[in-house]
């Protein structure tokens, strides 16, 4: 994608017969596209150990970093920052001392109600060392251990208080445990081995390891994980499932399979879907790299028209979105992305993204391939309009800055400098997915919220919350 959203994070946590660091470093490497800031892997043996850092993994936790690391269970994390500042005390698995041990944290999503709490029990005399919402759950996991000392139930009185998206590894001293919220927002799969079992946010970080995926922790589930099995506290109660399209639009790796949905197809279908809705009499397909290319191979199959690779990626020029600002990050893409001209010149070209926020960096790409030769650019995108903030693990939080709230379709086109654009519908979206449209959180592309957001829209008129009494 050219200049979409950025995710939140990636988490894993493994036990086995034997040393698990090796296998958690590794699948911290495969979901390395869910967060670059920072890294980190938390292990217990004889006492809870943490290394982590700002950077991505290689840098984070190096060979010399981790040297000495070792423990048959542990957790792991990467980091990009949606609640909480950059700083390294921000940086995941996050541990707490408590009066029987150290609970240790790894958390994918964001809590809606995190200023809340944290103003609550602040009142109470409180005191917190991060601002990332992640410590509050922690904190609220001790809180509760020292009432029953009992994990399980110190899981479900902390899903209680807290709102939101949150798939969570955490570990009890030497209990490892996974959890996802009763919404499901956020991914979370089970895997086996022959030594061991992990849960981790895709299956892509499981089959080159060696791992035989098993299932999707379901929403609002409990999973205790051992070296040779795991054991289930399913969710009581009923809550509606919100699972972020956005997961297979972009953020997952196309080789993941996501509450029994491969990636890699439902883009392809995705493309499919756009050829039928929005078709174009062009010479050529191509997508923006990378995330766009099953998009568009989807729309040359269904259309006919020839697939080809217009864009040269440079993969070692500094990530566009990180970046400081804007200007700096349209700069970086002359760097990055380089027009392969016997694609382009003389061609008209359809071009296939994944998704539009702000449009500045799709503009400029436009404009590389206008300079090229280009005889025309036309432009097909994979998801709806973006008009509304997420509030749940994805860094999109004010409507100013989604050029879909300010202008039509038709606008934009002219913005872009395209000769006709096209999003692919909600229906369209929600076909591809084959997923019901209760099931899924498409508040970004309608302004309807699946939980409580003040001054938001409920897509209930009535709140639905689960109990997990």
């Amino acid at each position: 994608m050219s200049e979409g959203p950025r995710h939140s994070c990636g988490v894993v946590g493994m036990m086995a017969d034997t040393d698990v660091v090796s296998y958690i470093h590794k699948a911290l490497n495969l979901i390395q596209h869910r967060g670059q800031e920072s890294a980190g892997i938390a292990v217990f043996e004889n006492g809870m150990h943490t290394v982590k850092d700002n950077g991505l993994v290689g840098a984070a936790l190096s060979p010399r970093k981790i040297e000495g690391l070792t423990g048959k269970v542990g957790i792991g994390h990467v980091r990009y920052s949606t609640a909480g500042s950059k700083s390294v005390v921000n940086a995941q698995p996050l541990t707490v001392e408590y009066n029987n041990g150290s609970i240790s944290v790894a958390h994918n999503g964001e809590l809606t109600n995190y200023k809340e709490l944290k103003s609550k029990y602040m009142d109470k005399g409180w005191s917190f060392f991060a601002d990332s919402d992640t410590e509050i759950v922690a904190r609220l996991l001790v809180k509760n251990m020292r009432t029953n000392d009992d994990p399980v139930k110190a899981i479900r009185a902390m899903m209680t208080e807290v709102d939101g998206a949150y798939s969570l590894c955490i570990m009890f001293n030497d209990r490892l445990f996974a959890v996802r919220d009763p919404y499901g927002f956020r991914p979370l799969v089970l895997g086996e081995f022959d030594d061991g079992f992990m849960a981790v946010s895709e299956t892509a970080a499981l089959i080159p390891l060696g791992g035989r995926p098993i299932r999707d922790v379901m929403p609002g589930e409990i999973v205790e994980i051992f070296s040779h099995s795991y054991k289930s506290y399913p969710a009581s109660g009923q809550c509606p499932k919100a699972h972020c399209m956005f997961e297979w639009v972009y953020f997952a790796r196309p080789d993941s399979v996501i509450d029994g949905r491969e990636v890699y197809d439902v883009r392809k279908r995705i493309g499919m879907i756009l050829a039928e809705e929005a078709p174009a009499d062009v010479d050529v397909v191509m997508p923006i790299p990378d995330s766009g290319r099953a998009h568009a191979l989807g729309f040359s199959m269904a259309s006919g028209i020839p697939y080809e690779e217009g864009f040269m990626k440079n993969r070692f020029v500094d990530r566009t979105f990180i970046l400081p600002t804007q200007k700096l990050r349209e700069q970086a893409v002359d760097m990055k992305m380089n027009p392969i001209k016997s694609t382009v010149e003389g061609r008209r070209i359809l071009i296939v993204d994944d998704s539009i926020v702000r449009g500045t960096t799709l503009r400029k790409l436009i404009k590389v391939l206008r300079n090229a030769g280009a005889k025309e650019v036309h432009v097909r995108v994979g998801s709806p309009p973006i008009i509304a903030p997420c509030f749940y693990g994805v860094d999109m939080k004010t409507r100013d800055e989604f050029i879909a709230t300010k202008y039509n379709v038709e606008e934009i086109r002219g913005i872009l400098n395209a000769d006709s654009l096209a999003y692919i519908s909600i229906e369209g979206l929600v076909r591809a997915l084959d997923i019901p449209e209760t099931d899924l959180c498409l508040a970004c592309v309608n302004g309807k919220y699946p939980t409580n957001i003040p001054g938001e829209r409920h897509r209930y008129q009535a709140t639905l919350k689960q109990d997990f009494s």
